[in-house]
């Protein structure tokens, strides 16, 4: 039965759909979190411990981080699989052009595929620079994430790296949330306008939560 759902066009609709919804909370999530830098180093690198010892004492210490790090995994692999598939599908099903151009989509809908490689490099890259350090600039400093932060932002690709990449998301959550309610159901044509302006503001939101780090960073807010 699985594999019925997984074979369809519509089951790799609803799989691009959850996956989506599921690393939206996480952004969500992890937005706030970032904006902690605003309160200080000591604020920031609490948060950063306590992350790891969420679920103490029933969870053993980063049992609940790596617990989360692999739905992520999971989520991300799901989504773009589907997306990968759903977008060779329609290749083969649409050979040729069409002789009538279709009428011309959003920028965010035309832009979602290149949007989606964008943000698997960055993924690539956040978690080389930020995790692991192994990309990083300025000496790594394990348990130290706010000055492994500025560190990262002090430096001009960096900033631009980080930038791109948000704007690209924002792009991709303002078509894709919208897209996502289609999937599952949820759209109707008395709900058009407020889901898509639910998806626009999320898509602010968002990008400009994630943007304000770098930025302060570059303006001496944040040192």
């Amino acid at each position: 039965m699985a594999r019925t759902v997984w074979d369809s066009t519509v089951g790799k609709k609803a799989v691009m759909a959850v996956s989506g919804l599921i690393m939206l909370l996480y952004l969500v999530a992890h937005m706030i979190g970032n904006l902690k830098i605003f309160f200080g180093a000591g604020e920031f690198n609490h948060y950063a411990h306590w992350l790891r010892t969420v679920g103490e004492p029933f969870m053993h210490y980063e049992w609940t981080l790596w617990l989360i790090r692999i739905v992520l995994v999971v989520a991300v692999v799901a989504h773009a699989t589907s997306a990968y598939q759903l977008s060779r599908r329609d290749i083969k099903a649409r050979p040729s052009k069409y002789v009538h151009r279709k009428p011309r989509a959003s920028y965010a809908t035309r832009t979602m595929r290149w949007g989606g490689i964008i943000l698997g490099l960055f993924i690539v890259w956040h978690l080389l620079d930020l995790t692991t350090g192994t990309v990083h600039s300025g000496g790594f400093q394990e348990g130290h994430p706010y000055q492994n932060v500025v560190d990262t932002f002090s430096t001009w690709y960096g900033n631009v790296i980080y930038i791109v990449a948000m704007l690209a998301l924002g792009l991709h959550i303002q078509h894709g949330f919208w897209s996502a309610a289609q999937t599952l159901g949820v759209g109707s044509r008395t709900r058009d306008r407020a889901l898509k302006t639910i998806a626009a503001v999320l898509a602010l939101l968002l990008t400009a939560g994630f943007i304000a780090v770098p930025v302060g960073v570059m303006t001496g807010v944040v040192s």
